[in-house]
């Protein structure tokens, strides 16, 4: 294959670890060498994460950023008034670039998935909306330096002033993964599951589902990432009860399951990428504007979810 995972993780690895690089080179960083260090860390699982122990350079990485050691570095932009006259040259034209990454990731995804250029398959096959989104975002690069007139190194000076910005966050989603599939081996799941079926009445079908769900949203609160509570609440209560005692189709209720652990996103700090990050980018003055924002879309949106599920799971 031409586009793999593998190889798409040395790409993100060589970035982070130039980012790593500029970091380093910045003297007027007020934390350069920890700073540089994280990076290269992160850097480090990307190119060599199946040869080394990740879980000691994670836990490294932890460290460096409970102890306050990531900072954000100082980058050189553009006057206002020099980026307002740009934004104004080019309309509209600018949300061109991120448009390619969805419609180069769908195509991948779909059209191209069988497409071979002599004896190698354009995509990875095993990965292929990751492949394909991989290549999309490499085109999208392409296409705002054509754009903008800009060389890849300027792309990769941008890329280092929003990594710099998301700060240690970037690393969340990974971490909270990683952290529900330890949970699910240190039993968790199964103790979800006594405590359900103790405490709450899962001889209702309405009450079983609307359990799951509520317990989905409520464990993405606390763990702040939905790829942690999936593995621990679908264990405890999807498979045992929803799918083993009402026969539900195991994609439905995963489906539908993964949607309300996105309903807990909506209303945690935890998840500071989404919700945290952004207030801080829009230099809004209540950091928890965006959670505020999010509620009410959140709460109907799980309740639409229990309903769905209730009247979908045996079809």
């Amino acid at each position: 294959m031409i586009f793999s995972l593998d190889f798409l993780y040395v790409l993100v690895g060589l970035l982070l670890g130039v980012v790593a690089l500029l970091t380093l080179l910045d003297r007027d960083h007020p934390r350069r060498f920890t700073s540089a260090l994280f990076w290269g860390l992160y850097a480090f699982v990307y190119l060599a994460g199946d040869h080394i122990p990740a879980g000691a350079v994670m836990l490294a990485m932890a460290l460096l950023a409970g102890c306050g050691l990531v900072r954000q570095g100082r980058h050189g932009t553009l006057p206002e008034a020099e980026r307002r006259a740009s934004a104004a040259r080019l309309g509209n034209r600018l949300f061109l670039p991120a448009l390619v990454i969805p419609v180069v990731t769908v195509l991948g995804a779909t059209v191209l998935k069988n497409v071979r250029i002599g004896d190698y398959l354009l995509f990875d096959k095993a990965h292929l909306t990751l492949a394909s989104l991989g290549c999309g975002a490499l085109l999208a690069v392409a296409a705002a330096c054509w754009l903008t007139r800009s060389s890849p190194v300027q792309g990769v000076r941008e890329a280092r002033r929003l990594v710099d910005a998301m700060s240690w966050a970037v690393t969340l989603p990974h971490m909270l993964a990683v952290l529900g599939l330890l949970f699910t081996e240190a039993g968790v799941g199964k103790a979800v599951a006594q405590v359900s079926t103790s405490w709450f009445d899962v001889d209702s079908r309405l009450a079983a589902v609307a359990l799951y769900c509520i317990g989905m949203a409520v464990f993405t609160v606390i763990m702040g990432n939905g790829f942690a509570a999936f593995p621990v609440i679908a264990g405890g209560i999807g498979v045992p009860v929803l799918v083993n005692v009402y026969g539900a189709d195991p994609a439905v209720m995963a489906a539908i399951g993964m949607f309300s652990a996105y309903c807990g996103t909506l209303m945690t700090p935890m998840a500071a990428n989404f919700n945290i990050v952004p207030a801080a980018l829009l230099e809004l003055p209540d950091k928890n504007a965006v959670i505020k924002a999010q509620i009410p879309t959140a709460l109907p949106l799980l309740a639409a979810n229990i309903v769905l599920l209730y009247f979908l799971m045996n079809r």
